[in-house]
């Protein structure tokens, strides 16, 4: 015997949310159209990290593997420069290599599916842009994702030299041990990795204003000296590690990128004079 219509009805499941919001055809979108849009970028985003972090549990013991070479390195390159010199890594808690996978598969998730919460907030900030200009949604997807990976890269590689630096100031004639807690260093270093990923994102930011027409390349070259100024206040500041090589590692990448990012938006501002007869454009 079948189910009546009703009941039929109930059954069905309305995926209809998994849908973006349609975008008015001038571009123009209300407040609650936008938080809309906003939520639905949000949603989509967060399921793909979930998906990426089911995919990372199952390589769970490589990725720890991985997140402790720059321990071991910086141990071997701190015992062949000082021979006396004593390290150990401890897991402090019953609770904490429960705590230290979930935290270290969210980390993975989350740089894993780098490109495709990356394409979420182009998405989300494509309408605002004319029709002439989304055909940079490639190149800021094609940039932003291996800038994001190679920040993270960068943070990886140059721990091992911090590490070393500040185990360095354990005097040998004292025999101390330096016993260094897995959680606080995993977490120390998947701070940096972030830190460095993200701040390699600055011409991709500073790109999209300019097609957006927040910014033009007259500010940037006009602000450029207090720019990278605050370039290097960043790095002291932002990286975990007190030693100057993550600070000049994390600094001087990011001063390169911008100046790349500011040629960039000065072709674009010469291109966009040519498009338009506006005067403004010519200051």
């Amino acid at each position: 015997m079948s189910a009546p219509p009703s009941e039929k009805r109930r059954l069905k499941v309305n995926l209809s949310w998994l849908k973006p919001p349609k975008v008015p055809p001038g571009g123009t979108m209300t407040l609650f159209e936008h938080l809309a849009e906003l939520r639905y970028r949000l949603v989509v985003a967060v399921l793909w990290v979930i998906l990426a972090m089911i995919v990372c549990a199952f390589f769970y013991q490589q990725l720890y593997d991985l997140l402790m070479q720059p321990f071991l390195v910086a141990s071997e390159s701190l015992k062949a420069a000082r021979p006396g010199a004593e390290t150990q890594a401890v897991n402090i808690g019953v609770t904490t290599p429960m705590l230290l996978a979930l935290k270290i598969v969210g980390i993975a998730g989350l740089v894993m599916s780098a490109p495709f919460w990356l394409y979420q907030l182009w998405a989300f900030l494509a309408p605002g842009l004319l029709a002439k200009e989304k055909k940079y949604a490639l190149l800021f997807l094609g940039s932003s994702t291996p800038l994001f990976l190679s920040g993270v890269a960068v943070g990886y590689l140059v721990l091992p030299k911090g590490i070393e630096v500040m185990l360095g100031f354990t005097p040998e004639s004292v025999p101390v041990t330096n016993m260094l807690d897995i959680q606080y260093f995993l977490t120390f270093l998947i701070r940096l990795m972030l830190v460095f990923g993200l701040a390699f994102l600055l011409p991709v930011v500073v790109v999209t204003l300019n097609l957006i027409g927040i910014i033009r390349a007259k500010q940037l070259a006009s602000a450029r000296m207090f720019i990278i100024f605050g370039i290097f206040v960043f790095g002291a500041v932002a990286t975990p590690s007190t030693d100057p090589f993550s600070m000049l590692a994390l600094a001087l990448p990011m001063t390169v990128l911008y100046a790349i990012s500011e040629v960039i938006c000065h072709l674009n501002d010469r291109a966009r004079r040519r498009r338009s007869p506006d005067p403004d454009l010519l200051d």
